[in-house]
Order: structure tokens, then sequence, then C-alpha cells
């Protein structure tokens, strides 16, 4: 018996030697095939996962710079016919406004008489307003006919209107010369003018200030933004409106 019990002794620690000399079994990680894949350690397991391609250029390779580019989409036919079409837009109307008030001025101020100043300066203020709009929108947007036609459109009638009322830097003279009693509805139309234009003229020199002197971290540079120079623009121009209707009107 203490032979046989010497015996398993031995065999014992003969196992137990063999298993520590036995090397440990380490989970081998999954390989990432080819495919889109990709090895990442999910609940602290090792998975392989599927990964999306990477896209495929849309836009071929090609030899042009931007600038081809640009030119190869220019149509200077439509632009060269477009600046002429304003220039006929600022000349003939004016032109023909200029002779209605020379020689149908009696027909003129017989149909004149049935507004009233403050109507005449609204509507004059909004064909200007109109067209000021109309050329921002078209050079913000290049590539829209709506807004050329918006602008040509406006500022033909706005050029209209300003011949016919003998717009001028001392205008109300030679309203009064034509149109004599009746000349505060021409004086009007041209106040209406002005205010747009100088209500422009402000909001550029407040716009270009505020690009120049407020800091880019300053909460003065939100009106910097596209939809806040808009709103801006137009409140200037209701207040130049305002001014107009409120004050100037009974100056002239």
């Amino acid at each position: 018996m203490a032979e046989t019990g010497g015996a398993d002794a031995v065999g014992d620690a003969n196992a137990a030697g063999a298993a520590n000399t036995r090397p440990s079994q380490v989970p081998q990680a999954p390989q990432a095939s080819t495919a889109n894949t990709a090895i990442e350690i999910i609940d602290g397991a090792i998975a392989t996962v599927d990964v999306s391609k990477h896209p495929v250029a849309s836009i071929p390779e090609s030899d042009l710079s931007l600038a081809d580019i640009e030119r190869s989409r220019s149509r200077p036919l439509q632009l060269g016919l477009y600046i002429a079409v304003i220039l006929v837009a600022l000349i003939a109307p004016y032109w023909l406004g200029r002779t209605l008030a020379a020689n149908r001025t009696a027909w003129l101020v017989s149909h004149l008489n049935l507004l009233n100043a403050q109507g005449v300066a609204f509507v004059s203020w909004t064909v200007t307003l109109l067209a000021v709009t109309g050329l921002g929108l078209m050079i913000v947007d290049v590539h829209k006919w709506l807004w050329r036609t918006v602008f040509a459109v406006s500022l033909a009638a706005e050029q209209f209107i300003a011949g016919l009322c003998l717009l001028r830097f001392n205008f109300w003279y030679s309203t009064y010369v034509v149109y004599g009693e009746s000349a505060g509805l021409a004086n009007a139309a041209n106040l209406g003018i002005i205010a747009a234009g100088f209500g422009v003229a402000v909001f550029a020199v407040l716009w270009v200030g505020l690009l120049v002197l407020v800091r880019k971290d300053s909460p003065l540079n939100v009106l910097t933004r596209s939809w806040a120079s808009f709103i801006l623009f137009f409140v200037i121009e209701l207040i130049a409106l305002a001014v107009v209707l409120g004050a100037l009107l009974y100056m002239f």
C-alpha cells in the first residue's frame, strides 16, 4: 500500500508539472477580412464589424482650373445684352417723363390732383426700394434672372417718376415753374425717391462700420449676418420714409 501511495504521489506530481509547463491558451482575435470590416471591442469582447465604404468621387479628374470652369459658364452675350437693357432703363424712362412734364403739363395736373402727397411719396419710395433690393439680391444670387428682372423693371419705373417730377438737386424750383400750385405732389414723389436713396447710404455706412470696427466675438457681430443685415436695411428704410411722411412733406 505504501508503494502504491508513493507511485500515485509521483504520478500526481508529474501531472502537475506537465500542467504547469503547458502553454496557456489565449483567445485569438478574429482576423479582419479584406471586405469592409474592422475589429472593435464591444462589451469587453473582440468582434468584427462592418464599416461603410469611402464615397466614390463624383467629379471626374480634370486639368481645368476653377477659373476655367467659371469662364466656361459665363455668357458674355447675355451680360452685354443685360447691360444694354439697364442703360435703356436709365435713360429712356427719364427722358419720357421729362417730355410729358414739359408738353402735357395740364393733363398731368388734372390727373395727379386725384392723389395725395403721402400716397405719391409712398409709391415713389416703394419703387426705389424695389430697385435697390433687386440690385442687392442680383449681386448675391447672380444666376437668377428674377432679381435681374425686378431690378430692371423697378429702375425703369423709378426713372420715369424721377423724370416726370423733374428730380434734381434743387427740384423744388423746377417743379414750381412747371406745375405751379400742384408742385407739392411732384415734390412728394422726389422726396420718396430721396428717402430710399438716403436709407441705402446710411445702411451702407453702418454695415461697413460694423465690419471694420466690431470684433468677431462681439454680440453686435450678429448684425453682419445676411438675415440681420436684411432686417436692418428695411428698418432704416422705414425710418427714412417716416421722416418724409411726418415732417419733410410739409416743408415743400
